[in-house]
This record gives structure tokens, C-alpha cells and sequence, in this order.
């Protein structure tokens, strides 16, 4: 049987209202986990709207909640050094008490990155940049010493202490549809693939196909590699038809359905849908 998840996009909401939401389904056992993203505009109209930033928020969410593995989906690369993000993941997993679940991407939205003068980069570029930080991020969360030397990130002896909590690190999360180097970077390094929204459970059986191509290729069991999927989710939605849509995607070997929020964010949506999770048993 598969698994549910719930995300919050941190935008368009107050702190109260995430903070019920995440409240609610923690105390809600068939959600198993909880995520928001890494993003610090708005990506739904209005685009000018609110947005919290992620690292800070799933830090106090951390302490808001006791069972839900938690995430951001996902963090990306070019926003922080990846020996920023290592050390933060441990402080996150510890006080989390070892749910955390570290999503990381390439980084994608121009609008932001241009605004704040953060490189981007070109498409290539990108897929370089972020298959050297995860490697970086991982050797720094494995080993006690980090020698790198890339052409984005260069590191010389470097430590992340204290390490996470789990061991020998948090689950690696990427996400993303990139078939030459995305996919390629998880079968080096996920424990965890998400596709987002796909537009059909065959288009997930596609990837999936160049998923385990990767894997055969550096030589990794595709099985050990969790993967997930998103379906929006608004007040307007229809629960047991949202939840129907999740079974095929089961059937064709998703691991995880995340239900991907539109606001308002409320507890009471979280027990809407837990109804419909129990409904279909």
C-alpha cells in the first residue's frame, strides 16, 4: 500500500495557518509526511503575494510536530553553498529528532534568482553546479573530512559537525524530470526521486524506464530509491476523487503521493482528507 504526504506551499498563508495545518497532520496517521519548498516568491497567482522562507519555517515546524517526517521539496542548489546546506540539514535533523528528509534540485525560477542577483546559469550549467553540491553535501554529512575540488565548490578538509542525527545521513530527496543529468544525479545519490505533477501515470512509467537506465549504468539498485509523486489539492477539490487518482500511480510503483496544497491552509482540510485516505482503506 502506498503512502500519503501533505505539502504546504509557504505561500499566500499566514504562520498561524501553516502551523495548524502541520499541528492537524501530525496527529494525523495516515499522513506520513510534510513539506513545503524552497522558493521565496509566490509560484501561483498572486505572484507579488507572501511567501515565508523554508529553511527557517521547517526549522520551527521541526519543533511543532513529533511524528511526520519532514522536508522541504526541494531546496535549490544555487541558493546556499551546499557546505551551508549540509550543516544545516544536521541542525534540522537534530532538532527534529531524525525526520528529515533533505530535498535537492537544480534551481529553476529566473524571476527570483534575477531579483536577489543570484546566478542561475545556463541549463548546463545548473545540472553541473548541482551534480558537484551533492556530492559535496553527501561527503560532508558521511565523512568526517571533505577534500573537494570542483569547478563550482572547492573545499579543504572541511567538517560539518555535529553531523545529522541519522545515520549515515538524512535521506537524499531529488527532484525533477531532467532524463541526461537530473536522473542521472539520482541514481548517483537519491534515496528518494519526486516527479512533482506528472501529466499521466504512463509520462511517470517514462521516467521512471530512464530512472532505472541511470541506475544500471553506475551500477545501483533501482529498488533502493524511493519515489513520489504530486497531486494538487484545494478547498474545492474532491477528496475521494483526489484520493481515486492516487491509485494508479501506486500501481505503477510511486511510493508516495504528496498532496500539494492550495490555500487556505486549515487543520480541517488535513482531517477532509484523512477521510477520504480512510475511506478507500
Amino acid at each position: 500500500m502506498g503512502r500519503y504526504g501533505i505539502k504546504t506551499p509557504p505561500q499566500h498563508g499566514s504562520w498561524a495557518d501553516f502551523l495548524d495545518t502541520w499541528r492537524v497532520a501530525d496527529q494525523t496517521d495516515v499522513i506520513d509526511s510534510a513539506w513545503n519548498f524552497d522558493h521565496f516568491y509566490p509560484l501561483t497567482e498572486p505572484l507579488d503575494g507572501t511567501c515565508l522562507e523554508g529553511w527557517t519555517m521547517l526549522a520551527a515546524l521541526a519543533q511543532a510536530t513529533t511524528r511526520l517526517k519532514i522536508g522541504s521539496m526541494v531546496n535549490g542548489m544555487h541558493y546556499r553553498h551546499p557546505a551551508v546546506t549540509a550543516n544545516m540539514a544536521a541542525t534540522v535533523d537534530h532538532i527534529s529528532g531524525g525526520r528529515l528528509q533533505l530535498g535537492l534540485g537544480a534551481g529553476w525560477m529566473e524571476p527570483e534568482s534575477n531579483a536577489y542577483g543570484i546566478p542561475l546559469g545556463t541549463l548546463a550549467e545548473r545540472s553541473d553546479r548541482f551534480e558537484e553540491g551533492v556530492e559535496v553535501v553527501v561527503s560532508l554529512l558521511e565523512n568526517e573530512f571533505t577534500t573537494f575540488d570542483g569547478r563550482y565548490y572547492q573545499l579543504v578538509d572541511a567538517r560539518c559537525e555535529p553531523t545529522s542525527l541519522q545515520q549515515p545521513r538524512p535521506p537524499i530527496v531529488i527532484g525533477g524530470k531532467g532524463r541526461r543529468r537530473t536522473l542521472r544525479t539520482a541514481a548517483r545519490f537519491a534515496d528518494h526521486w519526486d516527479m512533482t505533477f506528472p501529466p499521466s501515470v504512463n509520462a511517470f512509467r517514462e521516467l521512471d524506464e530512464v530512472l532505472q537506465g541511470h541506475c544500471e549504468a553506475v551500477g545501483r539498485d533501482h529498488t533502493e530509491i524511493e519515489r513520489s509523486i504530486h497531486l494538487a489539492f484545494s478547498v474545492d477539490s474532491d477528496v475521494d476523487a483526489l484520493v481515486a487518482e492516487a491509485q494508479p500511480f501506486f500501481a505503477a510503483g510511486v511510493d508516495l503521493v504528496i498532496f500539494s496544497m492550495r490555500g487556505p491552509y486549515r487543520g480541517a482540510e488535513i482531517e477532509r482528507l484523512a477521510g477520504a485516505i480512510e475511506r478507500a482503506g
